[in-house]
């Protein structure tokens, strides 16, 4: 059975190389039309996951006509499939000589600061404090290239994910992921952990919009509650770290991003809401919520309306209310 099911893996990674060699005959936004023309074909047949969209939709966006909304699911899943193809191209695409052919930093000041800050040392030159932030996206965009960006840029970042199921393809993605020292700290293998990079003053990036399961903490995501993970939360209040929130807005239908910050949270701003007797976790962790929240509203065509994000409901809430997705 074991055998068998390396087979299945080596089959898909075998047909996998061999679909990647064939596009990287064409120019990338050649690919990506046809990632789009894809994208449509993929709505029109997937009803599974056409129907959820949807109901994610419908359900974050009340005002929306059933027109609007059926535009909206179906870019989005134009939108996934051309991230696929924009991984392949990143390493080929993305240097130091020519990466802001292909991105534009918008609204970065004070994130570089932090980036480019290092830890503060005491006169034993022991660190104490300072340096490092947690930074945090959403499924939005193209998630990948803020990553890659910044570690081509030379900035050494660390950022936490679930491996792929079959480990051929996995290796092979993460060594386009870390082509550029962008550090992948998944399942499978790790040996360095979050707590590591935090404790060493690094960057840690997260993914922040995964449905936490019955143990995470409810919170407001347009207008219902999502369970969301407290370990994000968590490790910037024990290590005091600032927490960005970012995106990679694409533009248009080429290989090209805005980069941008939506929103900073500083440890003074829990500190204070801790002083002042409230929950400096459920703060925390609200407002990088509705910082995600913010820019998907800008163009929600580009968020992954297909993930089931409110897949978990709060204890008590009546069936088939809210529990779309």
């Amino acid at each position: 059975m074991a055998q068998q099911s390396n087979l299945v893996h080596l089959s898909q990674y075998a047909a996998a190389r061999t679909v990647a060699l064939l596009l990287g005959l064409f120019p990338v936004n050649a690919n990506l039309r046809t990632a789009r023309g894809m994208g449509q074909l993929l709505y029109a047949v997937d009803r599974k996951h056409r129907q959820r969209a949807l109901e994610n939709l419908r359900a974050s966006f009340p005002e929306k006509s059933d027109r609007e909304l059926n535009e909206i699911a179906r870019e989005s899943m134009q939108h996934f499939l051309m991230l696929v193809m924009d991984i392949l191209f990143t390493p080929r695409l993305i240097h130091v000589e020519t990466w802001h052919q292909y991105v534009h930093l918008t609204g970065l000041a004070e994130s570089l600061k932090l980036l480019l800050r290092g830890p503060k040392r005491d006169g034993n030159g022991e660190e104490k404090g300072g340096g490092g932030a947690i930074m945090l996206t959403g499924h939005y965009g193209n998630w990948e290239v803020l990553g890659y960006t910044l570690a081509t840029l030379g900035f050494e970042t660390y950022s936490v994910a679930r491996p792929i199921d079959n480990p051929y393809i996995d290796d092979w993605v993460l060594g386009v992921r870390q082509k550029k020292g962008n550090v992948i700290l998944s399942k499978r293998g790790v040996t360095t952990t979050a707590q590591d990079v935090l404790e060493k003053r690094g960057v840690l990036g997260f993914i922040a919009d995964q449905n936490a399961g019955p143990k995470g903490m409810f919170v407001p995501f347009f207008g219902r509650m999502a369970s969301t993970y407290k370990s994000i939360g968590l490790l910037a209040i024990q290590y005091r770290m600032p927490v960005v929130i970012g995106y990679a807005r694409r533009c248009g239908g080429r290989f090209e991003f805005n980069i941008g910050v939506e929103d900073i949270i500083w440890p003074e701003d829990w500190e204070k809401v801790r002083a002042e007797g409230g929950d400096e976790l459920r703060y925390v962790t609200e407002r990088y919520t509705k910082g995600i929240e913010d820019f998907v509203r800008t163009d929600p065509t580009q968020y992954l309306w297909i993930h089931r994000r409110w897949k978990t409901r709060p204890k008590g809430e009546a069936p088939g209310l809210l529990g779309v997705g």
